[in-house]
């Protein structure tokens, strides 16, 4: 348990993702009236999962971003709008950037991951990204910018064939109408490796349907302002970009931490089965901040929907420690893989379910409304989809 004098300190949760957000409510939440704070630098919460319908416009920005002082008004939970800088795990304390100091008595973790270039020249300085409001603001520029100039062979590329980049590609493709090529290229031998086989069908017919050109089994070898230089086997390529958006992968994000823990190849911190980090008593880390492998040894997927069970369990956890009483493992129970493939178009399988189209994507949409946060928010969305529909 945590010491007599570290128990007045609230419990801090680090990053306001679909984690951490979700654990601070549900701490706030409990019968323990537990003081609760959330460090969280960004103004607002952002659905990630539904980004890309913000980028085509299916959606408006106030139901994909809610605003943190809307979502956890009379909630309980203290907001500090800040950025953690380092962590003193044997002081309970951290420090933030704009110099606070604040003690803790138990700490969550969630402050999620950060795309990584793997070292490949000129991405950091040339290519997009796709995580942020920011992020879709550039890209809703270059789309219309493309439309508009209408020069032969103008292309775009995306950088890995994984959920991110395959949802990214039909979506542009379908905003482009033709004004541009899409590429899509992976250095794996097929798109969507970790997906199911129904949605990797659908996946592969809907960039035949769009024209979209996948490149499997190709390396990025550098990036420039004007393309994309590749390698397959022994061939070399260098295709000319008016874009380049790099979804090829992504490493946790972790502050500073003394003393030092060792974090894994990818930049998360090896956790307990309870999600407690190795190391650190009275923290805990979820999300793509965490490596917690399931019972077979292999590390779970780094999803929101991963994220959303694990922020339970943590908060649950959290109440079991301060009580001392034995924590209980994360253990993920796998809802199914839903995959957004352009505009109005989606497929899922899970729960029984295996469907693809237009009522797949309204099931989509469904599903991801009752997973986003707050009661009060849900019915604001809900009641502008009515709207929407008649």
């Amino acid at each position: 348990m945590p010491s007599a004098e570290a128990e007045q300190q609230p419990v801090v949760v680090v990053g306001g993702g679909f984690g951490g957000l979700s654990a601070a409510l549900q701490l706030a939440a409990s019968a323990a009236h537990v003081p609760v704070m959330l460090i969280e630098p960004q103004e607002r919460f952002l659905f990630l999962p539904l980004l890309y319908e913000l980028l085509s416009q299916e959606l408006r920005r106030w139901e994909v971003a809610p605003s943190y002082s809307e979502l956890l008004a009379g909630k309980g939970v203290v907001w500090l709008q800040d950025r953690v800088s380092q962590i003193d795990t044997s002081a309970q304390q951290l420090c933030t950037e704009s110099g606070q100091r604040i003690a803790y008595s138990q700490l969550v973790l969630a402050t999620g991951g950060k795309p990584t270039s793997y070292g490949i020249p000129g991405v950091s300085e040339h290519c997009l990204g796709f995580r942020s409001l920011a992020d879709v603001d550039r890209l809703q520029q270059l789309v219309q910018r493309l439309k508009q100039q209408q020069r032969p062979l103008q292309r775009l590329a995306i950088v890995g064939a994984g959920a991110s980049g395959v949802e990214l590609a039909c979506k542009l493709a379908d905003l482009l109408q033709g004004a541009a090529v899409v590429e899509l290229i992976e250095q794996g031998e097929e798109l969507l490796p970790a997906s199911r086989s129904f949605n990797r069908e659908q996946a592969q017919q809907a960039l035949l349907k769009r024209d979209i050109r996948l490149r499997t089994g190709t390396r990025v070898m550098a990036v420039s302002g004007t393309g994309v230089s590749l390698q397959r086997g022994n061939s070399s390529e260098t295709l000319s970009c008016d874009g380049v958006i790099w979804t090829g992968g992504v490493v946790g994000s972790v502050p500073e931490l003394t003393p030092a823990l060792a974090l894994d190849s990818r930049g998360r911190l090896p956790c307990h089965g309870d999600l407690r980090v190795v190391g650190a008593e009275h923290v805990f880390a979820m999300g793509d901040a965490a490596l917690c492998p399931d019972a077979s040894g292999e590390a779970h997927p780094a999803t929101a929907q991963v994220a959303y069970q694990q922020a339970s369990c943590v908060a649950a956890n959290v109440l079991r420690q301060r009580r001392g009483e034995e924590l209980q493992p994360f253990i993920w129970s796998d809802l199914g893989e839903m995959l957004g493939l352009g505009i109005g178009q989606a497929s899922l399988t899970g729960m029984g379910i295996t469907l693809a189209g237009t009522a797949a994507f309204q099931l989509r949409r469904l599903a991801y409304l009752a997973r986003m946060p707050g009661l009060q928010h849900q019915l604001r969305v809900a009641g502008g989809w009515l709207a929407d529909w008649f």
